[in-house]
């Protein structure tokens, strides 16, 4: 048997930087993972609804294989195993609107899913120097990451409804940090951008258990019900399907963290701001893919004022959270918004919409004010 040790050899193998915990532009090949728990008596409307998702997705760029496997168990607990050739084409077809029509078959007949995304590290099996050993992309080394999960949910409001949307936002009762004995909610901070809604969380433990409690606190529940009226996208949170929907579509992954090194919050406290960078259509990923090397690369530059910084990214919506030390006013534009390399900022702006493009060209402390979301608040539980 070929060892992991040999097959890293054999493979492309990435150094990953200490600075990054969390990064889906490594080009390693991704493994989906999908526990799906069936309705009692929907094992075979399930498994048909299955074979026609599996067809489309087939035609994908960027998908592998898949597999379903069936418990030997409980009949009614399911696996769907997925391989892609990187985490970007899946992630553009998990957040198309493609995705959404698509899986609507297997949710008419389960009670409930986890979805669990992984790249592959090291494996077995095989000959290191077969005909794909040069298609291999292998870590050299595993993530540290700092414990922290990172999730956003964005949406717009109807335009005109602005002030109104962010005084509820900023006005609601922060609910229970503690999810469970290993789950706790740690932070979150929410920004707008005219109509457009950014809530940023951070957990400890486990992210789905967190959302589901949130959801279910009373407090949380009166603010959802407060803004449904100002929602430009409609939704029943009484109705399954129409919540599961809407935040399908608000979902804003976290695609990038890296952090500068260590930092006393209490000696030094961190400003915390958003940014919107406006993408060209179908250009947002690799706009979040330009941003995340800048912040790479700076992370070992001093005169960086970022500490901190995570890109979310959906579809062509791309918002970087950053925690910088200092003021904003007192800081360089074009280092904070990720302009500070000539040739990857020459591609930047290629990328952006026709307004923020030509901001950027004239001016960056112009296009700093443009991407700038508006605070609404920001919420750290004890301990944190």
């Amino acid at each position: 048997m070929t060892t992991t040790s040999e097959r890293a050899a054999g493979s492309r193998v990435r150094q990953a930087s200490h600075h990054v915990s969390q990064s889906v532009f490594d080009g390693s090949r991704l493994r989906v993972v999908l526990l799906v728990d069936v309705n009692d008596g929907a094992q075979q409307e399930f498994l048909e609804a299955y074979e026609q998702l599996c067809n489309q997705v087939a035609s994908v760029p960027g998908h592998v294989s898949d597999q379903l496997c069936q418990s030997i168990e409980n009949p009614s607990q399911w696996l769907i195993t997925s391989e892609w050739e990187s985490a970007p084409p899946f992630l553009a077809w998990v957040n198309s609107e493609d995705h959404v029509q698509m899986v609507r078959p297997l949710h008419n007949c389960v009670r409930d899913t986890r979805s669990l995304r992984f790249h592959v590290v090291r494996e077995t099996g095989g000959p290191a120097d077969g005909p794909d050993a040069a298609q291999r992309r292998l870590q050299a080394a595993p993530r540290i990451g700092d414990g922290v999960i990172r999730h956003a949910l964005t949406f717009t409001v109807k335009p005109g409804s602005e002030d109104v949307v962010a005084k509820i936002l900023a006005e609601y009762a922060s609910p229970e940090p503690k999810v469970d004995d290993s789950t706790r909610l740690c932070r979150t901070s929410l920004y707008m951008h005219g109509n457009r809604v950014v809530r940023a969380v951070e957990v400890r433990g486990d992210l789905l258990a967190a959302l589901r409690h949130v959801a279910r606190q009373p407090e949380v529940r009166a603010v959802e019900e407060a803004i449904n009226p100002y929602l430009e996208q409609d939704r029943d949170l009484n109705d399954p399907e129409s919540a599961r929907v809407f935040f399908t579509r608000a979902a804003l992954p976290a695609v990038h963290h890296v952090s500068a090194g260590n930092h006393d919050e209490r000696a030094e406290p961190a400003e915390r701001h958003a940014l919107y960078y406006p993408a060209r259509p179908e250009c947002g990923m690799r706009l979040a893919e330009l941003l995340a090397h800048h912040d790479e690369a700076a992370a070992d530059d001093p005169r960086n004022p970022v500490l901190r910084s995570t890109i979310f990214q959906r579809d062509d919506v791309v918002v970087r959270l950053v925690d910088m030390r200092g003021a904003l006013e007192d800081a360089d534009p074009a280092r904070i918004l990720g302009l500070s390399d000539p040739a990857r900022t020459a591609e930047l702006t290629t990328l952006l919409d026709d307004a923020a493009d030509a901001s950027a060209d004239a001016d960056p402390a112009r296009l700093l004010e443009l991407a700038r979301m508006e605070f609404v608040t920001d919420r750290r539980a004890p301990d944190a």
